[in-house]
């Protein structure tokens, strides 16, 4: 085999050469150097680890701003690749950027549930992002079902709030804002006590796989359609491939917690309701008064729209604004469309509410 490759011609060598990485690519999953920005860890709690990013420049801006992702997948996405990062753009505007990563659950965490994560691991960690950026406000920035929950932690403990930035955060799980993904949630069709009960901890494929097949043409197809056009026309392939391996990079959902999300949030829409309690706690969104960023993405197919407008309503914030980004889930947060749009409307809008220092 090595003879008979050898003696095609050499641009038939470099097609065949392509064709064996698109292979690989298909059956191992791309390859890519993600999350590089330097930090450090500065605490934890099981799986959770809590970091502070290094400063790109020097800090212009004394209120911190903590991360929270969502319980699926990683959070790398904040944090790509070098040049095309979000942490990275912010820590070099001057921020002081910290993100709680919440591992990998094992199935020792199967009871893990929204209370434990809002009470016994965001509070603490915004307690240490305090101390450790000696503030006395912070801001909080929640992305996905990360900002789900941030909203909730921002009801429960308004204080030393000074913002609140949402990116493609669902609120609203009434039927008709759900749109596709209404029809796995819904009651009739999902029993998620019967899943755990499988299960215990959700895999990350289950997940996966019912997030791509509300676009599968597009999420199938077209994801390796692109590949082989970016392969054959060397084309650069970095972002792509980033995005392909953090993709495929979920994390399972510990079946408590999920057992809640779709019961309480996507069945009963219990959050707009009021009717979430965490420990006795009701959840009302209208205790956040702190300035509201909330940003959703007009073709975004997980969290859409009206799902994530809603929260405009709920709060009793007087500076409150609802930007739309024409984009996707993922795609407003990455690549170019992200950096002409999502990452100047984020810093310009934290600069004017940070407290910049005085020159």
């Amino acid at each position: 085999m090595a003879e008979r490759r050898g003696a095609l011609p050499p641009e038939l060598e470099e097609t065949f050469e392509k064709y064996a990485e698109g292979a690989r690519i298909m059956f191992e999953g791309a390859r890519a150097r993600t999350g590089q920005t330097s930090k450090e860890e500065i605490w934890a709690k099981n799986k959770a680890r809590l970091y502070r990013y290094a400063p790109g420049a020097e800090k212009k801006y004394p209120v911190p701003i903590l991360m929270i992702y969502a319980l699926i997948n990683k959070p790398y996405v904040l944090d790509l690749l070098p040049g095309n990062s979000l942490i990275e753009h912010l820590t070099g505007e001057g921020f002081d950027v910290y993100l709680l990563d919440w591992g990998v659950p094992g199935d020792e965490d199967e009871d893990l549930c929204f209370e434990d994560y809002v009470f016994d691991y965001i509070r603490p960690a915004v307690k240490r992002v305090l101390r450790t950026s000696r503030a006395d406000e912070y801001t909080l920035f929640g992305y996905c079902m990360g900002g789900t929950i941030a909203a909730m932690h921002a009801s429960l403990f308004p204080e030393k709030l000074k913002n609140l930035v949402l990116l493609t955060a669902p609120v609203d799980f009434a039927p008709e804002n759900t749109g596709l993904t209404g029809l796995w949630t819904s009651e009739n069709r999902l029993d998620p006590d019967l899943l755990v009960e499988s299960f215990g901890n959700i895999p990350s494929e289950f997940i996966d796989h019912g997030m791509q097949m509300l676009k599968p043409v597009t999420n199938y197809v077209g994801t390796y359609a692109t590949m082989w056009e970016y392969l054959l026309e060397d084309k650069p392939m970095e972002t792509w491939a980033a995005m392909n391996k953090w993709v495929k990079d979920g994390t399972p959902f510990p079946g408590s917690a999920f057992k809640q999300w779709i019961r309480d949030f996507y069945q009963h829409n219990k959050l707009v309701k009021s009717e979430i309690e965490l420990r006795g706690r009701r959840v009302d969104l209208s205790n956040i008064i702190c300035p509201l960023l909330n940003i959703a993405g007009e073709r975004d197919h997980i969290c859409l729209l009206p799902q994530a407008e809603a929260t405009m309503g709920l709060v009793s914030s007087e500076d409150k604004e609802f930007f739309a980004l024409d984009a996707g889930h993922v795609g407003l947060m990455v690549g170019g469309d992200a950096k002409k749009g999502l990452w100047p409307k984020v810093n310009s809008w934290l600069a004017e509410r940070s407290g910049a220092k005085k020159s």
